[in-house]
């Protein structure tokens, strides 16, 4: 299989929720054209911005359908789903799932509970998933803060080389910055390495990266496309300004509880996901005006997406 090399800016969405917590699934074409309006290049959907621990197999399902069957006239937008997890067989159904309704990629993460004692393990995992679709892209989603599971992905990808036909890289969501190299420099560049940490995007471009998979890409892609133009031309200074953005908007999310605070930036730009489910804390309403008052105090207005469905002539 011929390796893509994916560029640009791959949003992680949200799956919207309705009130009572069920899924809003009739909101992803709108969320698909504001994605595409402002130049996201994909979707890496079912992961951590989008619950996929907290979803069910046949939720999984339904989201992955309706993105694919609001993107299915664009060939050119690159969806990849999130399949696992700690049961193999639940991540290999939902591969060929994944395959049945043409989406472009799996997606693989550690399973976190029954962890894999070394890399050579991690790998046997990997190889299970991947050889259910073998014409399919199937990506490691390396994200250690969350499954506990800390090789060094250069291990992994010798482990996998020559092994794992559609191997085509890794969704890399950890700052080790030297194993990160590394894998950019293996086999010649062989593998699609895609960033994973939208406050340091800046730092991985240095170093060679291409493409990055982001939350918040979802509300404030004009800004990393800003900084990724200015990292092009040469403009450093610039692209440092537009990353110290980025990082004052980011910051907003750990002040107000973490990954929830997502759903609160999409109301701002008009697109309502609804809330997370448990165990993930939501905001309160006091806490929600507070939080728009900050935003308001950063330069939001000025790079925050813009969702098509708001524009009148």
């Amino acid at each position: 299989m011929k390796i893509n090399q994916l560029t640009g800016l791959i949003a992680a969405p949200f799956t919207p929720m309705h009130p009572d917590g069920s899924l809003n699934l009739d909101i992803i074409p709108d969320y698909y054209r504001m994605l595409k309006a402002n130049a996201n290049t994909g979707a890496f959907i079912c992961g951590s911005t989008g619950e996929g621990v907290s979803l069910t197999l046949e939720e999984k399902k339904s989201v992955a359908e309706a993105w694919a069957s609001a993107t299915e006239q664009d060939a050119d937008f690159k969806v990849i789903t999130l399949v696992g997890g700690t049961c193999l067989q639940d991540a290999i159904d939902l591969a060929r799932h994944a395959q049945s309704v043409n989406l472009y990629a799996v997606s693989f993460t550690a399973p976190f509970y029954f962890k894999p004692a070394n890399v050579q393990m991690l790998a046997a995992c990997c190889q299970a998933v991947a050889e259910a679709v073998p014409e399919m892209p199937f990506y490691y989603y390396h994200i250690p803060v969350l499954t506990g599971v800390n090789f060094a992905m250069i291990d992994l990808l010798r482990e996998v080389d020559g092994r794992i036909v559609n191997f085509a890289g890794i969704k890399y969501t950890h700052e080790d910055f030297m194993d990160f190299l590394s894998c950019l420099h293996f086999a010649n560049g062989k593998y699609d390495l895609l960033w994973g940490r939208d406050e340091n995007l800046l730092s991985a471009l240095v170093l060679g990266a291409k493409g990055g998979v982001g939350s918040t890409y979802n509300y404030a892609a004009p800004l990393y496309n800003q900084l990724i133009d200015a990292f092009n031309k040469g403009d450093l200074s610039k692209a440092q300004a537009l990353q110290q953005q980025s990082i004052d908007m980011i910051s907003l999310l750990g002040k107000y509880g973490g990954i929830a605070t997502g759903k609160a930036y999409m109301k701002l730009v008009g697109l309502n996901c609804g809330e997370f489910r448990l165990p993930v804390k939501n905001m309160s309403h006091n806490a929600f005006e507070a939080f728009k008052k900050e935003v308001q105090a950063l330069p939001f207005e000025t790079y925050k997406s813009r969702n098509p469905q708001l524009v009148t002539s």
